[in-house]
């Protein structure tokens, strides 16, 4: 493939990637486009690791990037999932306030909400979240029928495997970091720990690493990337009727995670949580995993200190949790207060890529950067997965614009 130059080489096989793919070729059958993995299986960081949520589109500022294509994302992947027999069930959830302090806010992401064009969503009593999730304890709900779960991992190979089956001269790689950019003329070579890549036109797709290949394009940016990881607890099978699908608590305005929630996935388990602890390897998922390059450029930005500083109360406390599970049970008792130390056991964990400017906030919604004959991912936060035929079609569109494709 080395003498091969393609049109468009994406660099990043997650779900924004696979969904990038797919979109382009299904738009432009004739192009010859390479996917690129570093790592030996598709979806293996924040794709694969997430909990598998399919988003609605309550909590996002109305006319944001996040909110709009959710919404449209939505739609389009559970027609793919349907189309494609992806697991996935759309079986609703409960967003549950346990004290008055949190009404106003309920208040204001159900007007988010309907302001989105989230569908089908209801305000409901503390007997109404009874009903559907009879040991949740709380106050007042919110309804919201159209959330539902999914195998991510699963849809991001069957949109490869569908956009591969349109040009058999398209090809994709795995097991192949990209170490650089080698800018000429008319094309671009993409340079691999192994193997070179030439293509016309680049995209990037790259999650964690995202600000680093920027860099190495060229692109000029000032945030950086700042791993969080997020650990999970399982109920055991005692315990898992008491979870029937979704339940969330109304996220704190002032702390930039939803909280810890019950995700009955597509497997059968019940995921309790995440927290959300600063990591320091960017790719670690346990709790002592340690990398010295992404620690040091952590914890040398500027940004980073910022962010605790602004939030140390909670950031203690998430580590707090992070190595108690008494700790974690409690917070958990704080929806299900019938849970007992017996009904969890140790869950997998995953790590977000927060894009955090040097003030210390984190860049919350979607950001898409245009650069020669580069497009760039910088940002793409949750709900991203459940947004990826959304975004993926929008790129398409642009690079068809950008690039001079058409």
């Amino acid at each position: 493939m080395e003498n091969q130059v393609f049109d468009i080489a994406i660099i990043g096989g997650g779900i924004v990637g696979a969904a990038t793919f797919y979109k382009l070729q299904k738009r432009n059958p004739e192009l010859n486009i390479i996917l690129i993995e570093k790592e030996k299986r598709f979806a293996d960081h924040q794709t694969g690791n997430n909990s598998g949520v399919i988003h609605s589109g309550l909590y996002y500022q109305p006319g944001s990037l996040k909110a709009e294509n959710c919404v449209k994302g939505r739609h389009e992947l559970v027609a793919f999932a349907q189309e494609n027999k992806v697991p996935h069930d759309v079986c609703g959830k409960v967003v549950v306030a346990t004290k008055k302090s949190e009404l106003p806010f309920m208040d204001k992401i159900f007007e988010n909400g309907l302001a989105n064009n989230t569908e089908g969503i209801e305000k409901i009593t503390g007997e109404q979240v009874k009903e559907h999730e009879p040991f949740v304890e709380g106050i007042a709900g919110i309804w919201v029928p159209c959330t539902g779960i999914i195998d991510y991992r699963d849809a991001t190979e069957k949109m490869i495997a569908n956009a591969e089956g349109m040009n058999s001269n398209s090809k994709t790689v795995l097991g192949e970091e990209v170490i650089g950019v080698e800018k000429h003329d008319d094309y671009s070579t993409v340079v691999g720990a192994t193997q070179k890549f030439k293509a016309k036109h680049l995209i990037f797709c790259a999650g964690l690493q995202a600000d680093r290949l920027a860099r190495k394009d060229g692109v000029k940016l000032k945030e950086q990337v700042v791993g969080f990881r997020g650990d999970y607890y399982e109920l055991t099978d005692q315990a898992q009727h008491k979870v029937k699908n979704l339940i969330y608590p109304v996220p704190n305005p002032a702390f930039p995670f939803l909280g810890v929630h019950f995700t009955r996935m597509t497997n059968g388990h019940t995921e309790c949580g995440p927290n959300a602890v600063f990591t320091f390897k960017r790719e670690g998922y346990g709790k002592t995993d340690f990398d010295m390059k992404d620690t040091f450029d952590a914890l040398a930005y500027s940004g980073t200190w910022k962010l605790f500083f602004k939030n140390m109360k909670f950031g203690v406390d998430e580590y707090r949790r992070a190595f108690s599970k008494k700790l974690f049970l409690k917070t958990l008792q704080g929806l299900i207060p019938s849970l007992e130390m017996d009904d969890l056991r140790p869950g997998g964990s995953g790590v977000r890529a927060l894009l955090l400017g040097q003030d210390g906030d984190t860049r919350d919604d979607f950001r898409i950067e245009y650069h020669g004959h580069s497009i760039h991912v910088l940002n793409a936060p949750s709900p991203a997965a459940t947004a990826s035929l959304a975004i993926g079609g929008q790129i398409a569109e642009k690079a068809e614009k950008h690039f001079a494709l058409k």
